[in-house]
């Protein structure tokens, strides 16, 4: 496949047009090589990832974070400078797909309201009376940046979801099905959950700024990851904080898979991480 159609397949799902206008997402490191046979996904374009890529037989490498926010000197010995190097001895491209990722509710960033049942709330309950426009979304947007088109329709595209649950959950059924797909997390719980929650609002990443879009939509817990401390102790509703890694690296792997369903003629590889932000026991 043509470095050029896969990029294009990846923004079917990752459009540039809905990113944050902050964001950098799209091409990071450019290369001349044409024609790719191997992708390789990962959550961070962290030195080591980018060697297990290619040490895979990686002609492009697609991340979810960018290389750099901003643009930047090589006058320094640092993970920056590696990864450009390995890049570009190898010639492989590196691309982003950033908040053009997070921003599609009908992307592999719903999978944990999937998992939780989640279903769409009423739209009477949502601010603009909508969850999209012209077609209706399995969950609704708390932030919208863009819309996209889909089967002759467009919906409303954001950061956050938030979704009914299909039957009420108390805090030991949350806690059991979140054990099963946040294995290694470390949450930490700021409110109280109440006794039976009804709607959940989910922000893969660093959402706790949604938190008062999530309490005007009548969400019951915000999950998301990098909440502070002084933002904890002014929330209109509980936030579960399950840190930003366990979120989006699940959610990269699922791109992944997607992405190796869509294309017979790409072998695609996930290159799996772990969370820099080790649990620690003073008492171990």
């Amino acid at each position: 496949m043509k470095q050029s159609e896969l990029i294009a397949l990846i923004e079917r799902t990752a459009p540039l047009a809905i990113a944050a206008p902050w964001d950098k997402s799209g091409v990071q490191v450019a290369s001349a090589r044409q024609d790719i046979n191997r992708l390789a996904v990962c959550l961070d374009p962290t030195p080591e990832s980018i060697r297990i890529a290619l040490s895979g037989g990686a002609e492009m490498i697609l991340a979810h974070h960018p290389l750099t926010m901003e643009g930047r000197f090589t006058d320094r010995l640092d993970s920056y400078h590696e990864v450009l190097s390995l890049l570009f001895r190898a010639d492989v491209p590196l691309y982003s797909a950033h908040t053009s990722l997070d921003a599609n509710p009908l992307g592999p960033v719903s999978w944990l309201a999937d998992e939780l049942g989640l279903c769409r709330i009423p739209s009477s309950d949502t601010k603009d009376g909508e969850a999209g426009h012209g077609m209706p979304l399995p969950l609704t947007v708390l932030e919208q940046t863009g819309t996209m088109e889909r089967g002759g329709g467009s919906y409303a595209c954001g950061f956050g979801i938030v979704g009914d649950c299909a039957v009420d959950m108390t805090p030991e059924d949350l806690k059991k099905m979140l054990a099963l797909w946040l294995v290694g997390s470390c949450p930490r719980l700021a409110g109280a959950l109440p006794e039976r929650i009804r709607r959940i609002a989910i922000c893969p990443g660093s959402g706790s700024s949604l938190a008062p879009e999530a309490a005007a939509c009548g969400a019951d817990l915000l999950i998301t990851g990098d909440l502070k401390y002084h933002t904890a102790l002014d929330l209109p509703l509980p936030v579960l904080d399950v840190g930003h890694f366990s979120l989006e690296e699940e959610m990269m792997r699922r791109f992944a898979l997607q992405l190796k369903e869509n294309v017979s003629d790409v072998a695609v590889q996930f290159v799996p991480a772990q969370d820099p932000l080790a649990p620690f026991s003073p008492t171990d």
